[in-house]
Formats: structure tokens, sequence, C-alpha cells
């Protein structure tokens, strides 16, 4: 497929490189992290099937269909995207999994003692792209079995001034760099909400909602770059053990959505 996408609407802009939102402008001014800058080496990314590290269960999830191997934020990453359709304004693309196959882990081995991971059951996962009105809606629809256990993230990077002065706001709760600093590797929980705002230094506010997530987790080491993730469930309070009663059971089909607006 081609390399790199465009969608152009109003005052916006949005690239997208094999599925990976790269950029998002409005009036020339960027808001997403760039690659190749100093914090996370992507711009944004999915956790499926399951979210945070899995090596406390050494590498395995428990379902009714037998035992998954999954490393950290799941195997969902480790496949390519095929492009489906794309026009000046939308772009949609999917990953198609066939259960039991085993799929290559780039984790392995300095990072892992896994060197491939496979899923019990079938799956299709959609990622569709939409500019309108100068705001960015990006869909999730997961084909699978009935009852079918998940986890789903969606992990964006947002470029930041570098100041360290920025803050979010949730409902009534107001988090700092220094609060998600402290977070450390298990990432700063924001539960019950479907709504944030990253208080920008020295660009616009921006907003983020979602639909079917319900949770975020916030995440960076550095000033310059801050995760705002939505998640269906947060993984790090307890050694929680991975099987399907910790997880989302599918009901065939499922829809999430994340609306990233310039205010």
């Amino acid at each position: 497929m081609d390399s790199i996408v465009f969608l152009n609407d109003l005052n916006s802009s949005v690239s997208i490189e094999k599925g990976e939102l790269i950029s998002y402008q409005k009036d020339n001014q960027e808001y997403i992290h760039q690659k190749g800058s100093k914090g996370w080496r992507k711009s944004d990314d999915e956790m499926f099937p399951v979210i945070g590290p899995t090596a406390k269960n050494n590498f395995r999830v428990h379902t009714k269909n037998g035992d998954a191997i999954q490393d950290q934020h799941g195997l969902l990453r480790e496949m390519d995207y095929e492009l489906i359709s794309a026009d000046k304004t939308s772009a949609n693309f999917i990953k198609k999994y066939k259960k039991d196959t085993e799929i290559k882990n780039s984790k392995f081995p300095k990072k892992s003692t896994e060197e491939f991971l496979k899923w019990p059951f079938d799956f299709t996962f959609e990622k569709n792209f939409k500019l309108e009105n100068d705001v960015l809606t990006i869909d999730f629809i997961i084909t699978s079995d009935e009852n079918m256990p998940f986890m789903l993230g969606y992990h964006p990077a947002f470029l930041l001034s570098d100041t360290g002065k920025e803050t979010l706001e949730a409902g009534n709760e107001k988090i700092t760099l220094t609060d998600i600093y402290k977070a450390g590797s298990n990432a700063f929980p924001v539960l019950g909400t479907d709504k944030i705002i990253l208080k920008n230094a020295i660009k616009n506010d921006v907003e983020i909602t979602t639909d079917g997530f319900n949770n975020f987790m916030l995440w960076t080491e550095v000033d310059n770059m801050l995760c705002i993730e939505p998640i269906t469930q947060y993984t790090s309070y307890t050694n929680q053990k991975f099987s399907e009663k910790n997880m989302t059971l599918s009901k065939g089909k499922n829809n999430f959505s994340v609306t990233i607006r310039v205010l």
C-alpha cells in the first residue's frame, strides 16, 4: 500500500503511515509527537488483546480456548495494517488474524523469552480515520467470535512544549507532568471518564474524548511528549493474573472511538 496517506479539511491536515497517525496539524501547528525526537520511538499504536506487561504471568493468558502467548501490550502491534480505502478526508485500515497463527515477537531475545506470540481466536481489527470540521475521529471495530476475551488500548503520543509546564484536566482532577513521572512505567491512571484535556503551555489546548473505553492512562519520561492512552482496563494496580475473568468479553462486533479536537 502507499507509504503515507494524507487527509485535509478546512484548516487541518493529517498524515498516516501504514496505519500509524504520524501528524495532526491545525493552522500549521503540529500536535503529534514526531518519530525520531526524544521520547517514544512511535507516534501511535494499539494495545490488543492485552494491556500491560505479561512477564509476571510467564507471558501466558488463560482463556477457554487454551493458553495464549502474549508479550507486553499484545500481538496486534506485531502485525501490519492493510489499507482498505482512502479519500481526501478518510482512511480505513484492517488487520486480520487467524487463530493460533504464530507471530514473530520483535522483543525477542533482548526483552523477552518468547520468540513467537499467538492467540486462540480469529479476529479482524479495523482502524478508521475521519477528518471533519477540523476534528479527527479514529474508530476501532473488532470482529470476532462472541465471548472472545480482550483488552483494548489506543496509544497516541502528543507533542509538548518541552518546558514541563503542561497540565491535564479530567473532570475535577488536575494532573501535572510531575504526577505522571512519579507513576513511572505503571502509567498514571485516569479512570471512569471519557474526556481529558491537555492544557498546552505554548499552543492551543487539545481535547480527547472517547466512546467505549471509559479510562485513560498517561505516560512519559520526557518533557517534549506525552502518551494519552484510552484504555478499557488499567492493569497496574495489582499483580493481576492475565485471564479472561479480568477482560472484556466480545459481543461479536465491538466498536470504540477516539476524537481529537484542538480547542
